[in-house]
């Protein structure tokens, strides 16, 4: 259900634009938003992933730079019978995480020092889980899809303002204060429709990911000690310089409420946490779950320091 519910929210997004193109400048409207939508759909599918790692900050660590960190999403992507994806660190107190990359084969998953530092071994387990839930279903490229022709929605609208096509007399040229209303609300509606696409898939990669780390509660604990991080003001300041990166993380990593908090692209932490805690009554941690494995005097970047330990630590 939840696939079906996101190819339809992708197609209406798609029609949107079209709609969108051919409203504001007739029939080569449709044609500038069809090529527009090529476009910009080719550049996120080879280079978002490149795009949001560089503006997020993250450097690649390899298993002799993280030994523990490494050794865990090598362990969970065995279980996924997924492809080892290429690992980074954010430097960022604020504890988060996120994947990238167009398949299986070429992604990539980063996680903040907040959250090495912060989490225990078994959250940090439960967090990249849910990462390597949004590779195994390919949710970067449908996410960074559907970011890509939401933002192209009012860039569409900009560009027919300023480039003089609703000059003239044309029966073929909408209605000015029509065009005038449809470039305020559309770009609203593609939100609208990009937040759906998002929050549906978080929710699967919760489901997804806890099965994959084999006990929900992990990722639980872990969503409740990032969230209470979030809500105390830990600031991400890589995403607040780039908010257009705040939808790929495991939490919203904005600070404030507002419009940022009514227009975010993730489900309620409540809500997540609330399933995830029915998901583990229901059928409780997974036999021959993930086991995660420790090392005696080492972080899992691979340098001893201190850190707090979660209730199944």
């Amino acid at each position: 259900m939840n696939f079906f519910r996101t190819a339809l929210l992708l197609a209406a997004l798609t029609a949107l634009f079209l709609v969108v193109g051919q409203v504001l400048g007739g029939r080569q409207g449709m044609i500038i938003a069809l090529v527009m939508a090529v476009g910009m759909n080719f550049f996120a599918y080879w280079f978002s992933d490149k795009m949001v790692l560089s503006m997020s900050g993250a450097h690649e660590v390899s298993a002799h730079d993280a030994p523990e960190f490494h050794g865990i999403v090598a362990q969970l992507a065995e279980r996924a019978q997924l492809p080892m994806p290429r690992v980074y660190i954010i430097d960022s107190d604020q504890p988060n995480a996120f994947a990238t990359g167009r398949n299986p084969q070429n992604a990539a998953v980063a996680a903040t020092t907040g959250l090495l530092h912060q989490l225990s071994r078994e959250e940090i387990a439960g967090v990249m889980a849910h990462e390597l839930a949004h590779v195994k279903h390919r949710d970067m490229l449908t996410m960074s899809i559907a970011a890509t022709i939401s933002g192209a929605i009012g860039m569409l609208g900009t560009l027919f303002m300023f480039s003089g096509m609703f000059g003239g007399r044309s029966e073929d040229r909408p209605n000015p204060l029509a065009a005038l209303a449809l470039m305020i609300l559309a770009p609203l509606g593609a939100t609208l429709v990009q937040m759906g696409i998002s929050r549906s898939r978080e929710y699967e990669a919760d489901r997804l990911g806890a099965e994959i780390c084999g006990n929900p509660l992990w990722l639980a604990s872990a969503l409740a000690r990032i969230e209470n991080n979030v809500r105390g003001g830990v600031p991400n300041y890589q995403a607040e310089r780039n908010p257009a990166t705040a939808h790929m993380y495991i939490a919203n990593p904005l600070s404030g409420g507002g419009l940022r908090s009514l227009f975010s692209t993730h489900p309620a932490m409540e809500d997540r946490i609330a399933r995830l805690e029915a998901m583990a009554q229901s059928h409780g941690p997974v036999s021959g779950g993930y086991a995660p494995a420790r090392a005696a005097a080492s972080s899992p970047w691979g340098t001893p320091r201190p850190r707090q330990r979660g209730p199944w630590g």
